[in-house]
């Protein structure tokens, strides 16, 4: 057994009895509840199971390399699409997200994919699929889940950080493009040093998506191709700026 399969191992049984008072306003709690070894197309992981008492969802982490306890960890937060990541859908770009960083992940000394069960930005399968029919009537992304009696972005990043607390991560590159999953993760007391731009090229089905992302979202999506510029520009967190 390797040291790092031993480390996740030993948080398995350390976490047997897990309780604590939680993270955020719903007292989110998580366990470390089993580890196996994936291997992909992406590169070697582990695939690490989380508990947790708000939701019932099995949230995973991705893992590659030896996490536990380091500093500095590539790490993306990744939001289930069933229809991105499993389809193939044309309508978003999740799927060449979660791709896209498996496979830098893969290639780095170590890394983190947390895959989280939130599904539509948070508002559920049908919910999405009810968006997505509104849009074809003219509605932009937030429009839609507006008219849907939601927030633009439902989603909550508590369960995230428990995660990447019961990894004994000690900071992290976040690899994102959106300034609330750095909001969110320094509220819950994560370190993250350093924001990694994760742009990806359009296409003629989601180009409308991501201009919404940018306009109505803030998110930071450069379409000139440039996203080195993004990251010099970047309000929210630059490398060598205080907190």
């Amino acid at each position: 057994m390797s040291t790092m399969d031993s480390k996740l191992n030993d948080l398995v049984e350390r976490d047997r009895d897990h309780e604590c008072k939680g993270f955020g306003a719903d007292h989110v709690c998580v366990r470390i509840v089993a580890v196996a070894k994936l291997p992909s197309r992406f590169g070697d992981f582990r695939i690490v199971a989380f508990w947790n008492n708000r939701d019932q969802k099995d949230h995973i982490a991705i893992v590659h390399g030896d996490v536990v306890g380091a500093e500095e960890v590539p790490t993306r937060m990744h939001s289930e699409c069933l229809t991105g990541d499993v389809v193939g859908s044309l309508r978003c770009d999740c799927r060449d997200q979660l791709e896209t960083a498996l496979k830098r992940i893969g290639e780095a000394e170590r890394g983190v994919v947390l895959y989280l069960r939130q599904e539509g930005r948070g508002i559920g399968l049908a919910n999405k699929i009810r968006a997505y029919a509104l849009q074809d009537r003219g509605l932009d992304t937030v429009e839609a889940n507006l008219a849907l009696g939601f927030r633009d972005d439902e989603r909550d990043y508590a369960v995230a950080a428990h995660m990447l607390a019961s990894l004994g991560i000690g900071s992290i590159q976040l690899m994102t493009n959106n300034p609330s999953k750095v909001e969110q993760l320094k509220k819950y007391g994560i370190n993250v040093s350093k924001r990694l731009p994760h742009l990806l090229p359009p296409n003629d089905h989601n180009r409308f998506y991501l201009e919404t992302k940018a306009k109505r979202s803030g998110h930071f999506i450069d379409f000139t191709g440039t996203p080195h510029l993004q990251e010099q520009s970047d309000p929210v967190i630059v490398e060598g700026m205080p907190d």
